[in-house]
């Protein structure tokens, strides 16, 4: 099972031009385990194949560096982690960057926690809405990167997102297929929060569609925004 993973991780990343030391594939296996073991309490993730975990998981999150320029030593924040994801696979291949992990659900934090401390990875977790980290000047516009995998439509995802992008950052939102409808709807939103559209990237991976959407912060966020939650569900931007 250890050598089906590590062969199904190692040539899903080559396919995007990720090549792995022994080190990470390491971390990667030690990562699906403790997904798999925490999972059966936590209720982490509906995939718990390993292999599956590889491609699903831990490749697609990866596919931003095939696609997006990170910049060394990049300040990035994961909105909404969930299990950790796009943002452990993503510092698991490039340790440089500096992370910080966001969930309003502590339990999950718990695990993150868990991960940094068996892979021996530096991160912040911060327990909180993202509303409210938002506004507050420790985290807002603070950051080189935000990115989120969750799967809030883009109008409302990109008013949590945005406020935590400095000037000249990008938020990177990864999204599945038929993703144009969503941009279209956005687009007022991302325009007041200080975005431009940078590109949209479609890809497959393990027969599905993916995509890829890359804002530019060119210009401050209005300090309104974020709202009250209660505000941005019931009045989308």
């Amino acid at each position: 099972m250890i050598n089906d993973f590590s062969t199904t991780l190692t040539n899903g990343m080559q396919k995007f031009n990720i090549a792995l030391n022994d080190t990470q594939t390491e971390q990667f296996q030690i990562y699906c385990n403790l997904l798999i073991e925490w999972n059966k309490k936590f209720n982490l993730t509906a995939i718990t194949d390993p292999c599956e975990i590889a491609i699903k998981h831990f490749v697609d999150s990866c596919t931003i560096l095939r696609y997006v320029d990170i910049p060394k030593n990049a300040n990035m924040i994961d909105v909404g982690t969930g299990a950790g994801f796009p943002s452990i696979p993503l510092k698991i291949v490039r340790p440089d960057i500096h992370l910080t992990l966001l969930d309003s659900l502590n339990k999950r934090l718990i695990f993150l926690d868990e991960v940094a401390r068996q892979l021996n990875m530096t991160v912040e977790t911060v327990h909180g809405r993202a509303e409210d980290c938002g506004q507050k000047t420790v985290y807002r516009e603070n950051f080189d990167i935000s990115v989120s995998r969750a799967v809030a439509p883009l109008n409302i995802l990109s008013e949590y997102c945005l406020p935590f992008v400095r000037k000249g950052g990008k938020f990177i939102a990864m999204k599945g297929k038929n993703v144009q409808p969503e941009i279209d709807n956005s687009r007022k939103a991302i325009k007041l929060l200080g975005g431009t559209y940078n590109n949209i990237v479609e890809f497959h991976i393990d027969e599905n569609n993916r995509s890829i959407v890359i804002v530019d912060k060119t210009n401050a966020t209005p300090s309104v925004y974020p709202r009250h939650n209660s505000k941005i569900s019931k009045k989308p931007l």
